[in-house]
C-alpha cells in the first residue's frame, strides 16, 4: 500500500525505487493534447481524424482532472496545493472539462484557452527547473537591486532622447511615456526601427543607453548563473555526503553482523 507521499513522488517521478513510467505517461499525454490542438485548426480536416482528436482531448482531460484530484487527495496542506501556483495550473488545465458537461454556454468556451495552459505542465516535474527556482530564490536581492536599477535607467533614457529629438521629431517623440517605448526597445537590443534618433545627440545618447543596456542585462546573467554552478554544487555535496554516510553505515553494520559471539 502506497503513502500519500509516495504517490506524489509517483506523480513527479521522482520516487527512489518506482520507475518513472507514470511521469513520463503524464508527459506523452500532454504533448499529444498540445500536438491535438495544433490539428484542430487545420483547414478541411477529414471528419474521422476531427473525431478521433476530439476523443483524444476528452482522454487528456480526463487524465488531468484525475491526476489533479489525486494531487489535491494527497497533498499535506491541499489549500496550499490548490492556491499554489503549479495547484492553479493543473486546475485550469482540466477547466476544459466544463465544455463538454455544459458546451451550449458561450461564456465557457473561452475555456479552451485554458488548454494551452497544460503546456506548463511538462515543466512541473522538471529537475533543472527547480535547481532554478532555488538559484533564483537564493539570487532575488540582487536581482530585486538590478530591477529597480534597470527601470530608473529605462525613464533615464526616455526622458533623455526625448530632450534630444522631440525637436527634431515631435510626432514620434512626442511625450515622454512615448519615448519609454523606444527605451524598451534599446535596452533589449531588439530594435524594431519604428522610432529612432535622427539627430547626432541623438544618436550619441542612443549608443550609451546600448552600452549601459548590455551590462545591465548581462550582470544579472552572471548573478543566475553563479547562484546555479553553487545549487550544483551544494547538491554534490550533499550527494556525495549522503553515499559515504550510507557507505560507512553499511561498513558498521557489516562488522557488528560479522562480529564473533563470546562463547563461555
Amino acid at each position: 500500500m502506497m503513502t500519500r507521499a509516495e504517490i506524489l513522488h509517483m506523480l513527479d517521478g521522482t520516487h527512489p525505487t518506482r520507475t518513472m513510467a507514470v511521469s513520463y505517461a503524464l508527459q506523452a499525454v500532454i504533448m499529444l493534447s498540445a500536438l491535438a490542438i495544433s490539428l484542430q485548426t487545420m483547414p478541411n480536416l477529414p471528419h474521422s481524424i476531427h473525431e478521433a482528436l476530439s476523443i483524444l482531448e476528452i482522454f487528456a482531460l480526463i487524465v488531468f482532472t484525475v491526476e489533479y484530484i489525486t494531487r489535491l487527495i494527497c497533498a499535506p496542506k491541499p489549500l496550499g496545493y490548490a492556491f499554489s501556483f503549479w495547484g492553479i495550473i493543473d486546475l485550469l488545465s482540466c477547466a476544459p472539462i466544463l465544455l463538454f458537461l455544459n458546451p451550449n454556454v458561450a461564456a465557457i468556451r473561452a475555456l479552451r484557452l485554458m488548454r494551452l495552459l497544460r503546456l506548463l505542465k511538462l515543466l512541473h516535474t522538471n529537475r533543472a527547473l527547480h535547481r532554478l527556482e532555488r538559484a533564483l530564490e537564493a539570487s532575488k536581492g540582487e536581482l530585486a537591486i538590478f530591477g529597480v536599477l534597470a527601470l530608473i535607467i529605462l525613464y533615464i533614457a526616455a526622458v533623455g532622447i526625448y530632450i534630444f529629438e522631440h525637436d527634431a521629431q515631435p510626432e514620434q517623440f512626442s511625450s515622454i511615456p512615448v519615448s519609454i517605448w523606444w527605451a524598451v526597445v534599446s535596452f533589449t537590443t531588439v530594435g524594431y526601427g519604428d522610432i529612432y534618433p535622427i539627430t547626432m545627440a541623438g544618436r550619441a545618447f542612443t549608443s550609451i543607453v546600448l552600452f549601459i543596456g548590455l551590462g545591465v542585462i548581462a550582470v544579472p546573467t552572471a548573478i543566475i548563473t553563479t547562484a546555479l554552478i553553487n545549487t550544483d554544487l551544494h547538491d554534490k555535496i550533499v550527494e556525495d555526503v549522503g553515499q559515504d554516510v550510507r557507505q560507512d553505515l553499511k561498513k558498521d553494520l557489516k562488522k557488528m553482523t560479522n562480529k564473533p559471539k563470546r562463547r563461555f
